[in-house]
């Protein structure tokens, strides 16, 4: 007969955590939230791969690609670019953080001289940036003619039809540096020249990129940047257990640091096969795999040699696997039982595999208990949805701004790939995902910045100076409904504004 697990599925909203003795040494300010991505042996050596902070965003078109990408890897984190795309697509979007070059950017705002103010005006409005490169051909890496920026042009007093040749600021009188000019040199020649942005060109005169003041100020604010040895931005990729002898090889060239695999469940052959052709081909690369729930599942994508394991099943707010199939579990219960298995696991092997807890995030708290049931890092779809970098349209619904976001298991997201019905169509027979707005939060650096303040906040109260200490030192209590209604206000009547209250 079918076998029944005696312990409940609960979500992170059934748990609170016990303060413990809070020292001198649990301050903000002393936190660490680096967290292992590629497992290791513990109390030997290092992971190969840490991240600053313990975000990565989901594998998804409506959450990661290159923009997104470039900023939270500029926060810490790091983004798995979706892989419901074209081969040559995706490799495209991992080259354009790697140029990035933690400052040194490639331009992709970009016009001819027989460009109009209209084409101006829809860029501008299409990439958000205020600076666009004219180049002989109108591309990125054409010969420099000169710049335009907002302060070029004044839409009241000018015609469309105007052309760009007309206002732009040429050349001639901007300030450029050599191609081979470092970060630092570049920087110093922005301050002493007092301007906003430095075009660095080679020596035929073509645009090679472009460095920002702003950035110099963002990176001076922002100090936990993830970057490799070559000071490049670090940024992951999808893959799926169809086409990886194409995807994998081409990510890899194209600079992929890690790669993960995409599926709502990962405890099957195809995973070990896609694993095991990997790991024999490129044992240096990182490659994780999921989703499990289950201590079998890890055990099981462990010996298969993945380097860290993801954990959900059913539990992102786009997804409905559990409602559609029948399976899955909630979040708290699979990250409390994959964690046991993984340290049962590293005690018989003395390899640690890096967990990361995939779905079932509502509220900020959620991410503290995540990672104190055993998560080391936590992949976010819905949280990094709803941020300006993210690849989707802002809309005006309701009167409340909101930007769109659907499953990679929905209709929307053709993702042949991951969901189909076997045969050699590649249809979807049903749906595991939906189509939905999420309120719109502004900028990503902002948003992170406010939910990590949270996580260190409750670490602080747990005594704990690390994501490692938070674990070992974590004590949970199941909470009652009654007791969820007592956490929030109640029994008092709430001001709506101070306007209204006077």
């Amino acid at each position: 007969m079918a076998q029944i697990f005696e312990q409940e599925s609960r979500t992170f909203s059934e748990y609170l955590l016990i303060p413990n003795l809070t020292t001198e040494d649990n301050t903000p300010d002393k936190i660490d939230l680096s967290a292992p991505v590629c497992k290791y042996r513990k109390g030997e050596e290092e992971s190969k791969l840490k991240i600053n902070i313990p975000m990565v965003s989901a594998v998804m078109q409506a959450v990661s690609d290159d923009g997104l990408a470039i900023a939270l890897a500029r926060c810490g984190g790091m983004s798995f670019v979706f892989q419901s795309q074209s081969v040559e697509s995706q490799c495209e979007m991992i080259r354009k953080v790697k140029k990035y070059k933690a400052g040194i950017v490639a331009s992709d705002s970009n016009l001819s001289p027989d460009d109009t103010l209209a084409k101006v005006l829809e860029l501008h409005e299409k990439t958000g940036h205020g600076t666009a490169a004219v180049t002989e051909d109108g591309t990125a890496e054409g010969k420099l003619l000169g710049l335009v920026t907002t302060r070029d042009y004044r839409v009241s007093r000018m015609s469309p039809d105007e052309k760009v040749s007309t206002f732009m600021t040429p050349i001639e009188k901007l300030v450029t540096a050599p191609e081979g000019t470092s970060l630092k040199e570049a920087n110093d020649i922005i301050w002493d020249n007092k301007i906003n942005q430095l075009p660095i060109v080679d020596s035929q005169g073509r645009l090679v990129g472009l460095v920002f003041r702003k950035d110099y100020e963002f990176h001076k604010a922002n100090p936990h940047e993830l970057l490799d040895s070559e000071k490049k931005l670090i940024v992951g990729a999808g893959i799926n257990t169809r086409d990886y002898e194409t995807r994998v090889p081409a990510l890899i060239e194209a600079g992929a640091d890690a790669l993960c695999l995409d599926s709502s469940d990962g405890f099957s052959v195809w995973q070990k096969q896609a694993l095991e052709w990997i790991k024999s081909r490129y044992p240096d690369v990182i490659v994780g795999a999921g989703n499990v729930v289950d201590a079998e599942g890890f055990k099981y994508l462990a010996d298969c040699g993945a380097d860290f394991i993801k954990i959900g099943i059913g539990g992102g707010s786009i997804c409905i696997t559990r409602e559609q199939k029948g399976i899955g579990c909630g979040q708290a219960s699979a990250v409390l039982a994959v964690a046991e298995a993984r340290d049962k696991y590293f005690k018989e092997t003395g390899v640690y595999i890096p967990l990361c807890s995939d779905g079932g995030i509502v509220h900020d708290y959620h991410m503290a208990l995540a990672l104190a049931m055993g998560a080391d890092f936590m992949m976010l779809g819905r949280y990094f949805a709803r941020f300006d970098e993210s690849p989707t349209r802002k809309l005006l619904v309701g009167g409340s701004y909101v930007k769109e976001y659907w499953g990679e298991g929905s209709n929307r997201a053709r993702n042949w790939q991951r969901y189909d019905d076997g045969g050699k169509g590649g249809k979807m027979a049903f749906e595991e995902g939906v189509d939905s707005y999420v309120p719109y939060a502004g900028s990503l650096k902002d948003g992170v910045e406010t939910s990590l303040a949270k996580v260190k906040a409750t670490m602080c109260s747990c005594g704990s100076s690390s994501i490692e200490e938070f674990q070992n030192k974590a004590r949970l209590v199941v909470v009652s409904s009654t007791s969820i209604v007592e956490g929030g206000a109640h029994d008092v009547i709430q001001k709506e504004s101070d306007r209204t209250a006077r």
